[in-house]
């Protein structure tokens, strides 16, 4: 199996019924899934943790995230990488990989969305196990357009490129 590096695409903040997600793409167009996204179900405040993370947004406490960063840096332990290697159902799981000061290498077993917070925070690149895409990813629909317009572009450039006088007589 093989870990895909991911970037967030989107964070969508629910409120009550509405569902709250955030959506993975691949960091890199020449993977094989390239024009895939993965979606995943999280809680409404979650999502605004990723989000204030990624926005870099200043507080006057520290939020829990923020908090766990702390601590690790207090530690003398730094976030190397979060994965997210497992998909049961709509639970997926995750892990959060530490190097301590003792240059040991720790998995701390944790949620994806708190994975993924502490990843904005730290600047640590986020992975998913390929597996994990095949079985949960969608088509980036948008992807997918774009490269059937530039097809059709490049079809019509390569015809009248090769018209002559003649053919218009």
């Amino acid at each position: 199996m093989s870990m895909v590096r991911m970037d967030i695409e989107s964070i969508v903040v629910g409120n009550g019924p509405a569902t709250s997600l955030i959506t993975l793409r691949p960091r890199h167009n020449s993977s094989s899934y390239a024009q895939t996204q993965l979606p995943i179900r999280i809680g409404m405040t979650e999502a605004s943790a990723i989000g204030m993370g990624v926005d870099n947004v200043p507080h006057q406490r520290p939020l829990t995230h923020d908090l766990l960063k702390a601590v690790i840096t207090q530690l003398g332990a730094t976030v190397t990488s979060v994965t997210i290697s497992k998909v049961e159902g709509p639970t997926f799981f995750a892990s959060v990989h530490l190097l301590t000061a003792n240059k040991e290498r720790k998995a701390i077993d944790c949620r994806p969305s708190d994975a993924v917070a502490l990843a904005v925070r730290t600047k640590a690149p986020i992975f998913v196990e390929s597996e994990v895409l095949m079985t949960a990813s969608y088509p980036d629909f948008k992807a997918v357009k774009k490269d059937e317009q530039d097809k059709e572009l490049a079809e019509f450039h390569s015809f009248i490129e090769g018209l002559s006088p003649e053919d218009f007589s």
